[in-house]
């Protein structure tokens, strides 16, 4: 019998559907040959390879960290197929779905004509519940990918699993075994009721808010003055210095290969040789920090593109990204693959050691980092340590000489415009009526603006001249052309590029972090012209609506795509206006990511923007076609921030 999979998933009639879909499935792990605790990755049975490949989508129940769960499969496994390609071939992906809801398949990171990129609704229509679909492409290119559904939070139920290119020539990476090494998080809970409850509650998930005890430490260290002025200030924000996450380990369970650190998946080598791990992060909202204590890793592959070897210690890995690396054990010891949940909630845990049944110590999860006002876009502003003088006058909704909105952000600049009323969402008529009635309010008005500009957006930097308790010194003021609608609470006033900065809660640790522009592309970048054009785009969100989007818009209130023409070389930078990092993933085409003006820029299809940073990518649109372009935090995505690349044709 074949499992109905209603909108709005109710767990319990999916598990009974699929106790009847196939009682040999039910109670079982359904783990693939290549996820299997203690394998070598050579000729593993289950792994599909060739240019002729089928899988089928359907539902099931088996364990999942020990408990019995509802999930999809392929081909009756989780996760998904190891899909093992050549480059150069010429493939056909036939895809069965026997779910009756729709599906789909993106194929992450892979170059490929837009109507085989998977993205129901722009690239193709879907494919319909007990109907098939065949995806024909060619095999541009080589390394580690991986594959997703881009239906509903299908993803997060999952459906995912790697993806391997063997090179045509010889690999420059030398290696004497390899291991794949999924990253991902479950939840017991049904994904739609996840996103219900964010959207009541922003940090429904999040249990760890500043403590008693904290504020005592902070007095101590700083002064009950200052320690005052900090939580006060934060609170007159209304918003959280340790909303890292917006889903936790209140509710996942973090997995190596389908495995929960309690089972302790182990990948085997033999003393001395060089093992390469393909640690792809595919998990639906999580950021984890990887490193495995007392065996430094040579990181010589991100994104699937070869980059000049660098040995680092730890290394974060954003949702959908992938990142290779060399690591060569000489001791006949096990050693623990840390992968720490960047909010410190919970971690993946798996183990590499010479024999199955062996394992090392679990470091302990490090204290819980906060946020500062850098992640507020207030970098060089004097107040990233928050002891500035003039605080107090913080806490009573002033800046210096500005006056700022007490119903918001008291840190950011509140530009908001007049309303589009034709741009509002109808269906939620009462959610915008209160945003309406809240812009009304006349502390809106007292934000210093310069009406006398015909875009009322436009900040007035002379009204800020008075602000003499910040370092104004070398500060550009940005300004804000985007829609201020009630989707925009915040506004940086100073993002700044933060590629080379070591991320949130590895800045003092004492050994190496990989930071982006510590990468380099292997070979020079195929594309070195300078760009012809540029664009800025503004990463924006309510985040106590949880409200996520573009430039102030989310997706379904998009009216026209992100306009690129063919051949063209441009230059866009992305500024992240909330306080929360992004990996934002662009379809079809890699990006030169803007270290340095350099012929070996590191190429990437997604890229985690650091709260409060503007960072600039260089594209050659070399793609005809509509592209994705989101944010790959799932629920963020289905909250609306995602847009449309298209890339036509120049104009005769």
């Amino acid at each position: 019998m074949l499992v109905h999979m209603n909108p709005i998933i109710n767990r319990r009639h999916f598990l009974e559907k699929s106790l009847l879909f196939g009682a040999g499935a039910t109670y079982q792990s359904l783990l693939p040959a290549w996820a299997q605790s203690g394998r070598v990755m050579t000729q593993l049975p289950g792994t599909l390879s060739g240019d002729d490949l089928t899988l089928v989508v359907e539902a099931a129940n088996s364990l999942v960290a020990g408990k019995n769960a509802p999930h999809i499969t392929l081909n009756g496994q989780f996760p998904a197929p190891l899909l093992r390609w050549r480059e150069g071939d010429d493939l056909t992906l036939r895809i069965i779905n026997r779910l009756q809801e729709p599906t789909s398949i993106h194929w992450h990171g892979i170059l490929l004509p837009f109507q085989m990129d998977g993205v129901p609704g722009l690239s193709f229509p879907g494919i319909p519940g007990n109907s098939e679909f065949v995806y024909r492409f060619p095999v541009k290119q080589a390394g580690t990918y991986w594959y997703h559904s881009h239906s509903g939070l299908q993803e997060q139920l999952g459906h995912y699993g790697p993806i391997i290119i063997d090179p045509v020539d010889p690999d420059p990476v030398a290696y004497d075994r390899e291991h794949v090494v999924v990253l991902s998080d479950w939840t017991f809970e049904d994904p739609h009721r996840v996103f219900s409850k964010l959207k009541k509650m922003s940090d429904n998930y999040n249990f760890q808010q500043r403590t008693v005890r904290e504020f005592f430490a902070d007095v101590e260290n700083e002064g009950l003055d200052a320690a005052m002025a900090n939580r006060l200030m934060w609170g007159d924000m209304r918003m959280n210095p340790t909303d890292l996450s917006d889903v936790t380990a209140s509710t996942y369970t973090y997995l190596v290969n389908g495995h929960s650190p309690a089972e302790n998946w182990t990948g085997l080598f033999r003393p001395g040789e060089r093992v390469r791990l393909r640690i792809i992060n595919a998990s639906a909202m999580s950021i984890f920090n990887v490193r495995i204590p007392g065996l430094p890793m040579t990181v010589v592959q991100a994104d699937g593109l070869n980059v000049k070897p660098v040995t680092t210690d730890e290394f974060q890995i954003g949702t959908a990204e992938t990142f290779d690396v060399i690591v060569q054990p000489e001791a006949d010891r096990a050693f623990t693959l840390m992968c720490e949940a960047n909010d410190r909630s919970g971690y993946a845990a798996a183990t590499l050691a010479p024999r199955e049944g062996m394992s090392a110590d679990v470091p302990s999860l490090r204290p819980r980092p906060t946020l500062t006002m850098k992640d507020m876009g207030m970098s060089g502003m004097g107040m990233e340590g928050m002891e500035m003088e003039g605080m107090e006058d913080m806490n009573k909704g002033t800046m210096g000489s500005m006056v700022m909105p007490e119903t918001s952000s008291p840190a950011m600049i509140l530009d908001q415009g007049e309303v589009d009323h034709s741009a509002m969402n109808h269906e939620e008529s009462t959610e915008a009526a209160m945003d309406q009635a809240a812009m009304n309010q006349g502390e809106y008005t007292a934000a210093v603006m310069d009406h006398s500009t015909p875009d009322n957006n436009t900040m007035d930097h002379a009204g800020m001249a008075d602000m003499d308790s910040m370092n104004m010194d070398n500060m550009a003021m940005q300004t804000h052309n985007h829609s201020q609608g009630p989707g925009v609470m915040n506004v940086a006033m100073n993002p700044v590029n933060r590629l080379h900065e070591r991320p949130l809660g590895l800045e003092n640790v004492p050994h190496r972090v990989l930071v982006y522009t510590d990468l380099e592309s292997l070979a020079p970048n195929p594309d070195t012209r300078p760009p012809e054009r540029e664009m800025e785009l503004h990463l924006t969100s309510n985040m106590e609506r949880y409200m996520w989007s573009f430039d102030g818009v989310k997706f379904s209130e998009v009216n026209e795509p992100i306009m690129f023409h063919q051949g063209e070389r441009l230059r866009l930078t992305l500024v992240n206006d909330t306080m929360m990092p992004h990996p934002i993933h662009l379809h079809g085409m890699f990006f030169d990511v803007v270290t340095a003006e350099h012929q070996h820029k590191p190429r990437k299809h997604t890229i985690v923007v650091k709260p409060g940073e503007k960072m600039a990518m260089d594209i050659t649109a070399d793609a005809i076609g509509d592209w994705a372009f989101h944010c790959h935090l799932l629920y963020h995505m289905k909250a609306g921030m995602m847009q449309i690349v298209s890339v036509k044709e120049p104009m005769t």
